[in-house]
């Protein structure tokens, strides 16, 4: 079975975007092993409003990558995005059991919160930048339970940014 995993980048205060949604301030200066981390997955799974980002930013950001997007509410996407319908948890439990590499859980907060408390989350892999945002959207706004994580690694980069890399403790 494949794993899901949550890759995204976040301030030290916990934002993954500002008070209007920008999200100017993620490092781009270094790959912070980003290529390794594309090599491992062949999947994109977002929430509604990741799609909206990244159609806005033109090109297709993950040419290599198969595009899901878990929406209630749009009935058709762009190519090559694919709309999956119905049950979140469903759909999801069919992307992980198909063959393939590894999903990249991209975005949506909600969307996160929602697969984390069913489980289906396997490892988390956050981007801490070296800022405070202040305000803006939360990565976990409201979780119902305490999840305690184990650690797995731990890289540091030279722009102050730290990758921590966990699963859901045993």
């Amino acid at each position: 079975m494949r794993s899901l995993i949550l890759n995204l980048a976040l301030s030290l205060d916990g934002f993954i975007e500002g008070p209007n949604g920008e999200f100017d301030w993620c490092l781009t200066d270094q790959d912070y092993g980003m290529t390794d981390f594309l090599n491992r997955t062949d999947t994109v799974l977002m929430g509604r409003r990741s799609y909206d980002t990244l159609l806005s930013m033109g090109e297709d950001q993950f040419p290599q990558h198969q595009k899901y997007v878990l929406s209630r509410h749009l009935n058709s996407l762009e190519a090559p995005y694919r709309l999956l319908r119905g049950e979140a948890l469903d759909r999801v439990r069919e992307l992980k059991a198909q063959p393939g590499k590894d999903i990249w859980l991209f975005g949506g907060a909600e969307l996160t919160t929602t697969l984390l408390e069913a489980g289906l989350v396997d490892e988390f892999m956050l981007a801490v930048h070296p800022l405070l945002l202040g305000s803006g959207k939360p990565l976990f706004p409201a979780l119902s339970n305490r999840m305690p994580l184990q650690l797995l690694r731990a890289d540091t980069f030279s722009s102050g940014m730290v990758q921590l890399f966990y699963r859901l403790a045993p």
